[in-house]
């Protein structure tokens, strides 16, 4: 029985030292049933960035101890903002049509990765509620992490749901370690990039909550963090600390973007949240010079929205290949990540209207090295 936190610890001890998922018994035949319908309803949900946002928030407000599944959902949701930037109106003038093509890749691969891993998950914790007995020998059938059998099985007997969430965190992140951030392919073709090193200077890596301030007429409030090492595991996963902490350490901020979810469905276009700012529909003229248009997350007087349109419109679906096997888990000491401390104050407005500020200066010169050109 896992009841603590040291029968976590000694059982992960064993494990690190097998260092390898084992044989995987024979299965009774209902098993096997369980086993289909959970990959069936797995890849039906995993289409694109809408249909995985959507599901994540369906699994939370169906089981609100699941944290992460919220968690998730809100992180999807600055996935496909960022996805639809891509055919924006401003980042359509920063990259070429084969960065735009090559950023779009590894974010829907990052988001394909994990989906594929968390949901089933999701789905057979589901399945061991309402049968009133755990479940969980099934995870190793869907090549989840052997440190996740041992977090579940925690939290089935102990409840801690704080625990759970942060455990899904670091197996998020560790899972995309190898996969995406370590991938040659990724690493030649986006991380690796001149492209991808001024995308972190411009700061593209804020994550954002909206937030409903109460009155309908009023735009949503925005708290989050920003991240400044995308590639670092270590800083991603305290990330995501902050960003968990943010969200369910605070009942009022937890209150009003649940609010703000439940009030506005995901489009993947910015307009969800800040109407006054960005429309779906292309307001300015395709072949004029771009003029200064935002101030302080305000338009200018007299200036248009900025385009930022719906996924369906910016992206069609990606077919996938399947997902590399293999088990992140090697080292027990990912325990310390539990207690290591995080400050988190949420202040992300400043930034992320300075974040638009800077691209459209960005978008300014490189129209202006242009011209000088022809």
């Amino acid at each position: 029985m896992l009841n603590s936190f040291s029968d976590v610890k000694k059982e992960l001890k064993k494990k690190a030292k097998k260092k390898a998922f084992g044989h995987l018994p024979d299965l009774l035949e209902k098993d096997k049933r369980w086993i289909y319908l959970i990959k069936e309803q797995t890849r039906q949900l995993n289409q694109n960035n809408v249909t995985r946002t959507q599901a994540y928030f369906q699994f939370y407000l169906q089981r609100p101890e699941i944290h992460w599944a919220f968690l998730g959902h809100m992180v999807s949701r600055n996935v496909g903002w960022n996805m639809t930037d891509l055919k924006g109106e401003l980042l359509t003038k920063l990259l070429s049509d084969r960065d735009q093509k090559d950023f779009f890749s590894l974010l829907e691969r990052g988001s394909w990765l994990i989906f594929q891993d968390v949901y089933p998950q999701f789905l057979i914790y589901d399945l061991s509620v309402r049968g009133r007995k755990e479940m969980f020998h099934l995870l190793r059938y869907f090549h989840v992490s052997t440190f996740m059998e041992t977090m579940w099985r925690y939290f089935w007997n102990s409840g801690d749901q704080a625990a759970l969430a942060f455990a899904m965190v670091i197996n998020e992140q560790s899972y995309l370690e190898k996969r995406l951030i370590q991938n040659q392919h990724y690493k030649k073709t986006v991380t690796g990039t001149v492209s991808f090193k001024m995308h972190d200077f411009l700061n593209f890596n804020n994550i954002i909550f909206p937030c409903c301030t109460g009155d309908k007429r009023e735009k949503a409030s925005l708290t989050g963090g920003t991240l400044r090492y995308f590639t670092s595991l270590h800083e991603r996963i305290l990330f995501g600390k902050k960003l968990y902490s943010l969200l369910f350490q605070q009942e009022r901020i937890l209150a009003g973007v649940l609010k703000w979810a439940q009030e506005h469905p995901h489009t993947g276009s910015r307009k969800d949240y800040w109407p006054h700012l960005f429309n779906d529909i292309n307001e300015s003229f395709p072949r004029s010079l771009y003029k200064r248009r935002v101030k302080n997350c305000v338009l200018r007087k007299g200036a248009e929205r900025l385009y930022s349109p719906p996924l369906k419109y910016a992206w069609p679906d990606t077919p996938h290949e399947k997902a590399e096997s293999g088990d992140w888990f090697e080292d027990w000491h990912v325990l310390d990540y539990f207690h290591k401390e995080v400050s988190v104050d949420g202040g992300i407005l400043t930034n992320y209207c300075k974040t638009i500020e800077k691209i459209e200066l960005a978008v300014m010169a490189k129209e202006t090295i242009l011209l000088r050109e022809e």
